[in-house]
């Protein structure tokens, strides 16, 4: 996929309506919300810093959370924008709206080189029903987009396509960076290419999986996914978490998620490596219990891959040439349970090259038990990066694309 590039365009002395990729928490120390996580914001850097030297005007937009129209203090993005300053060592100046008069004034009193912060867009209902007059309001008083949202580029909402049917639009540096890395994934990996699913729900990744299945040598699943199919083998599984019931959309009928596992496992039966033991807890004591040797009992929950699980995964990235891990291995946050996640990352960092980190919860697992730049590649989004990898179209990516010549 090749994008419109940033260098591709005249920027100088324009008005940028600048898409960022920050939908960061915060956490209130001492009476003032600060980010939990600055990695979107230093990924930011470059394109911010590309259009100060084109002596731009840029004015960020971006949402924060959940607040369904609503104004909450905890989603603001005045502690986004107080980050970026200290890491560009640059003034950013903050306007408490995203639309309206007070926004209008303060671009235009902006002068170029100024960076304006506007407010969480999500405050306005608006945004996520993609209203067009919404969408033009935004746009209004600027000459082009620079998107590097790209974590946000599978929704249609207004600050993502609304805005782009208002506006030309180019890709920012951050989101170039992951479609390039992503899509020499899929299009050029080292093999053998072996990916590591993990995590809670299969929903979140099983189409992922079914298209990197397409092209890997080898998937491995473990967490809650693999319990989905374990189950679809027919291993009794106690209380462990299962996500086995889904609503096709398009259908508007439920399905089991079971039943598509069980599809994919025939198909692709020497592809998929499931546990061949587990970590069970009944939440006060915790074994290790064969699969293939009994069942787990009725109140306990498998919650890690076990030692023989550990050895054959570590095996098989090892000899591998390229690794893509998406997900831990068990609930890593008691260490209990996190052993599986660290054998995989011990394996992985014992490879020179050719590994690939994604998702909010396989970052917090590297930064509790490893260094993140002990890998090649990261991708900052979750859901993005897994519809990316399944071969969807992101909506927002749709404009972006250049013209074949």
């Amino acid at each position: 996929m090749k994008l419109k590039a940033l260098e591709s365009v005249n920027l100088a002395s324009k008005t940028i309506l600048y898409r960022a990729p920050c939908d960061i928490d915060t956490k209130e120390v001492n009476g003032i919300f600060e980010l939990t996580d600055d990695m979107r914001i230093q990924a930011m850097l470059p394109t911010i810093q590309y259009l100060l030297k084109q002596n731009c005007k840029i004015v960020i937009l971006a949402y924060v959370g959940r607040p369904d129209g609503k104004v909450v203090e905890a989603l603001r993005t005045t502690p986004h924008g107080r980050r970026l300053s200290e890491l560009l060592n640059h003034p950013v100046d903050k306007v408490d709206d995203c639309v309206g008069d007070i926004v209008d004034e303060k671009i235009s009193k902006m002068r170029f080189g100024d960076i304006l912060m506007l407010e969480n867009v999500r405050f306005y209902k608006e945004e996520m029903v993609d209203d067009d007059e919404f969408a033009k309001k935004l746009c209004k008083g600027k000459d082009l987009i620079v998107f590097d949202g790209f974590p946000q580029a599978m929704r249609k909402h207004a600050s993502t396509i609304g805005i782009e049917r208002h506006l030309p639009a180019v890709a920012g540096f951050y989101l170039m960076q992951e479609v390039n890395m992503l899509s020499n994934l899929l299009e050029n990996p080292a093999r053998p290419f072996t990916v590591i699913i993990g995590g809670a729900k299969i929903s979140d990744k099983v189409y992922a999986v079914n298209n990197l299945l397409k092209i890997a040598d080898k998937v491995l699943v473990g967490g809650a996914v693999a319990n989905v199919f374990l189950k679809a083998q027919g291993y009794k599984l106690g209380a462990s978490f299962i996500e086995d019931v889904f609503v096709d959309a398009k259908r508007r009928e439920k399905k089991d998620w079971v039943v598509y596992a069980k599809g994919i496992l025939e198909k692709y039966k020497d592809k998929i490596v499931c546990p061949l033991d587990v970590v069970i807890s009944d939440g006060v004591s915790a074994r290790n219990l064969e699969i293939d040797g009994e069942e787990v009992p009725e109140k306990w929950m498998a919650l890690d891959i076990g030692p023989k699980t550990q050895k054959l995964f570590s095996d098989i990235i090892e000899k591998s040439g390229t690794v893509f891990l998406g997900g831990p291995m068990g609930k890593f946050e008691n260490e209990k349970f996190a052993q599986g996640s660290k054998a995989i990352l011990a394996a992985m960092r014992k490879k020179k090259g050719g590994t690939t980190i994604a998702g909010g919860d396989t970052i917090d697992l590297v930064r509790k038990y490893g260094n993140l730049e002990n890998y090649s590649n990261i991708s900052l989004a979750g859901g993005a990066t897994l519809e990316f990898l399944a071969g969807k179209e992101l909506p927002a990516l749709l404009p972006l694309i250049a013209e074949q010549k």
